[in-house]
């Protein structure tokens, strides 16, 4: 009997529509024939279940994910429309700059409110900071040399704020400020004034020899600080890096030969570096007009252009900090900034500060140009804050400092031992086996961490 499969047509089977050519219509063919139409028949079947479930699972995820996604949607709505709360437009006085080669910057910026707040913060805490040293200093709980900055927060807390943590900064001994908002504390700062190993120098630098991370100093050589501070800006353009370093001077450091060379060197390398001149009036007790033939500071670097900011008014130091984090970044190379400002005290707290000047050009200024009064009176303007919260962020600074104060006087001084003049004169793990000293009997071994050729 012939199999049903043989009434198939040849055409059919020829051009492989349901099975290969090669097997023959026989019995066990038309067997093979229909489990192959079976099992293409679930294959399809189970295809189109499976593709069903994904489609209703994805359905399903699709109507969980719906409620999670207009949550998140409208967590971003609200910090978007908080952020827009907080944001506030500053109009600076047309004074606030004059530029050199340049075109100053807008006059006109926005900023937020929180970050007004926190200047004023810092700003009152360097105040106090520095007010406790004069006491501790009058105390002879600080020894040596101590260059308060009293009147001129504004230049330290306005860059602070208008840089990162990835630039650098370096000044010269009136220090403590840019200390404290690079991040040391104020118990780091007053230890060390006071030679105590909790010290941010472990109390061996004292007043001019400050250091934080991303701060080189605190430098006691009147000028010396400029070159390194190009060095540093070389640094960040060899290791390609968005950043650039903030090198600052005084106008009694302004005819160093070497602040001339670091210009020089700065303008050839196209460095990312901003010199900045504290123009506080005098150097030492000599004023700017007796010291200096020129003294438009701001026009010293020649073929670098520069920008005079008025630095009592930490809005004006913010924002053209800001504008010359951008100029070196931008690739335009070096900018100058000449703050204006003014110390209230003496140099040091050995000088009065009333035998070159009188006593009623420190209290114009004092009543006139303060730095925390005028940013008071704007947070006050701009509906910020109101006057009984500046009088608890006050009060709550005091108190800061007060706490910070005690804990710097209880804490120890180093241990009588050799090892310590030896520990920081290189990064751990990097030492050479001897450090030479004046004669053989001084050479010290880090090995031993004793002396080399003493019994």
């Amino acid at each position: 009997m012939r199999s049903w499969t043989s009434r198939i047509r040849p055409s059919l089977i020829n051009k492989g529509r349901l099975f290969s050519a090669s097997i023959p219509i026989t019995q066990s063919s038309s067997s093979i024939m229909l489990k192959t139409t079976y099992n293409q028949y679930t294959r399809r079947t189970m295809a189109s279940t499976t593709n069903a479930d994904e489609s209703t699972a994805t359905s399903e995820q699709q109507q969980q994910d719906q409620p999670e996604q207009e949550e998140n949607e409208s967590i971003e709505q609200d910090q978007e429309q908080q952020s827009s709360k907080d944001k506030v437009t500053i109009n600076l006085s047309e004074n606030s700059f004059e530029g050199y080669m340049l075109d100053i910057p807008n006059l006109s910026f926005e900023t937020n409110k929180s970050t007004l707040l926190q200047m004023y913060k810092d700003m009152i805490i360097i105040r106090r900071m520095e007010m406790a040293c004069d006491a501790l200093y009058k105390a002879k709980k600080i020894r040596g040399f101590c260059h308060l900055s009293v009147g001129q927060e504004a230049i330290a807390v306005g860059i602070e704020n208008a840089i990162t943590k990835l630039d650098s900064v370096i000044t010269s001994y009136r220090c403590h400020g840019f200390t404290f908002m690079r991040g040391a504390s104020v118990k780091a700062v007053l230890a060390e004034l006071m030679g105590r190993r909790a010290g941010v120098s472990f109390g061996k630098g004292g007043s001019m020899h400050l250091y934080a991370p991303g701060f080189y100093g605190g430098n006691g050589i009147v000028g010396a600080q400029v070159p390194l501070g190009a060095g540093l800006a070389f640094a960040h353009q060899y290791k390609n890096e968005d950043a650039c370093s903030f090198t600052l001077y005084g106008d009694g450091a302004s005819n160093q030969g070497q602040v001339f060379e670091s210009f020089n060197m700065a303008k050839l390398f196209n460095l990312p570096v901003v010199f900045c001149c504290e123009n506080n009036k005098y150097g030492m007790g000599t004023s700017a007009s007796r010291s200096s033939a020129m003294t438009e500071y701001f026009k010293r670097g020649q073929y670098i252009p520069g920008i005079k900011v008025n630095g009592m008014d930490i809005l004006a130091v913010y924002q053209a900090s800001r504008f010359a984090k951008d100029w070196c970044l931008s690739g335009k190379g070096p900018l100058l900034l000449e703050y204006e400002t003014y110390r209230y005290g003496g140099h040091s707290m050995s000088d009065p500060g009333t035998t070159y000047r009188t006593r009623d050009e420190i209290q114009h200024m004092r009543s006139k140009n303060d730095p925390i009064a005028g940013l008071k009176m704007h947070l006050l303007e701009l509906d910020i804050a109101t006057d009984e919260e500046i009088k608890a962020y006050d009060k709550s600074a005091r108190k800061y400092v007060d706490e910070q104060v005690e804990l710097a006087d209880a804490a120890a001084a180093p241990e009588p031992k050799l090892s310590i003049l030896f520990e920081d004169v290189y990064v751990k793990g990097t030492e050479t086996p001897t450090l030479r000293g004046r004669i053989q009997e001084d050479t010290w071994d880090f090995k031993k961490q004793d002396f080399a050729f003493r019994n």
